[in-house]
């Protein structure tokens, strides 16, 4: 019962066909092959209840956000700013490729946004630094991650709401592990770069005036990043409050820069409505496929298969984490995340664990499902950005981080506190 909707899903996806028609195909046909009950009946008001909660609006808020941050030139100063402190690294601009990736994933919430910002400002220095291309793409890709992971975050959430998990416990657990993912993430381009130094490009070398100088060009992102987390946890703003806060602080910068024009709304506005439509689109078709798999008694059927083999509550876990990366070779992650987190969490909390933590965790399993071929989107976002060459090229780069990847989740199993001692101090 449980290989059947995995097998129609997996044939979808590989014909091409677009992932929210997938889930809303799949849906359809469990419903008139596995059930007597018309339930697409119900799809109109699950589509309005689900359309119309107030949490949603922070997906659009955020979007908006880093589309002006991006058209305002602010992510680019931001990126020549943190090359000045991070750029003597053995690594140089791979440095500043995941250090800029951490910092504008502190104000957009959006993977894909993260990487296709950063890449867009990073790839032109490839070749003027004589960089290894792939390991240089492959930072980039890396770094775009953490857009999913390090607060205010899109996934965290819609974790929150499939889970009914607290969205602000959810993004205190996100600092710890997503800053030190990032540090990881560096850690791993010196090992590569001592090993390989002509890896690294040319040496940066900048004097500490320079350094200085270009404090101000981190401002800005930082002062969105309190403006939006701060609101929340000084209980003056919900999620979404803080994400229209946040837009109305964009708009304030790019006013300063003199860079907020009709035509750059505009621009931004239709960005927005593009990403938006899309992500909605998917969400509620994963909601009906969701409906229709609890109906149908599949949620039930899975519970009881994993509480039938008689494993340890770690060895369950190890079996979740690895079926998890498994489907993340072959799933977009946002369908993937709306799919197994209503059926998996409720088997994690009956183990004994925080649903906070695996909230972090699963996100991790995220993180590298974008960064895993075949159906890694980070790999074809830059690889978009990059507009030559071979995939293949991206793959190989973003390779070595899938490890850290692993290693990662290996420090969130073993070391739970990792995750959940920023939310135990305040809850």
């Amino acid at each position: 019962m449980v290989a059947k909707p995995l097998l129609i899903l997996v044939a979808l996806v590989a014909f091409a066909v677009p992932i929210a028609a997938s889930l809303g195909w799949l849906g359809l046909t469990l419903q008139y092959t596995e059930s007597s009950m018309p339930l697409h009946r119900a799809l109109g008001d699950m589509v309005w209840q689900t359309g119309t909660d107030f949490l949603l609006v922070a997906i659009p808020m955020f979007v908006l956000l880093g589309e002006i941050l991006l058209r305002a030139g602010i992510t680019e100063r931001m990126y020549d700013g943190i090359v000045k402190w991070l750029g003597w690294l053995p690594g140089g601009l791979m440095h500043s490729n995941i250090g800029s990736s951490a910092l504008f994933a502190a104000t957009s919430g959006s993977s894909v946004a993260t990487a296709a910002t950063i890449g867009t400002v990073a790839v032109p220095q490839i070749e003027k630094r004589g960089y290894n291309e792939p390991l240089f793409l492959g930072t980039v890709a890396a770094g775009g991650t953490l857009g999913i992971l390090i607060p205010p975050s899109i996934n965290l959430i819609l974790y929150g709401l499939l889970t009914d998990t607290s969205v602000p416990e959810l993004y205190l657990a996100g600092f710890l592990p997503g800053f030190l993912l990032a540090l990881l993430f560096m850690m791993t381009v010196v090992a590569l770069c001592i090993w390989k130094p002509t890896w690294g490009g040319d040496p940066i070398s900048v004097g500490w005036s320079e350094r200085f100088s270009a404090l101000p060009s981190l401002i800005p992102p930082i002062g969105i990043f309190l403006v939006v987390v701060g609101s929340i946890y000084a209980g003056v703003a919900t999620p979404t409050e803080a994400a229209s806060l946040g837009v109305v602080a964009a708009m304030i910068l790019a006013a300063l820069n003199k860079k907020l024009t009709i035509d750059m709304l505009r621009q931004a506005v239709e960005g927005t409505m593009r990403t938006t439509s899309m992500i909605m689109l998917i969400i509620l078709a994963a909601v009906f496929l969701n409906f229709v798999l609890s109906v149908i008694g599949l949620t039930q059927a899975l519970a009881d298969f994993v509480t039938n083999l008689g494993l340890s509550p770690f060895q369950t876990m190890l079996m979740i984490v690895f079926i998890l990366v498994l489907l993340g070779c072959f799933m977009e992650t946002l369908s993937m995340l709306l799919i197994t987190a209503p059926l998996i969490t409720p088997i994690v909390v009956a183990l004994g664990y925080d649903p906070v933590w695996f909230g972090i965790l699963l996100m991790v399993l995220l993180e590298t499902a974008l960064i895993t071929p075949p159906i890694g989107i980070n790999l074809y976002v830059v690889q978009g950005v990059r507009g030559r060459g071979e995939m293949l090229d991206v793959m190989k780069g973003a390779a070595p981080f899938v490890l850290t990847m692993f290693a990662m989740i290996a420090l969130l199993l073993a070391f739970p506190q990792i995750a959940l001692w920023l939310p135990s101090l305040f809850y």
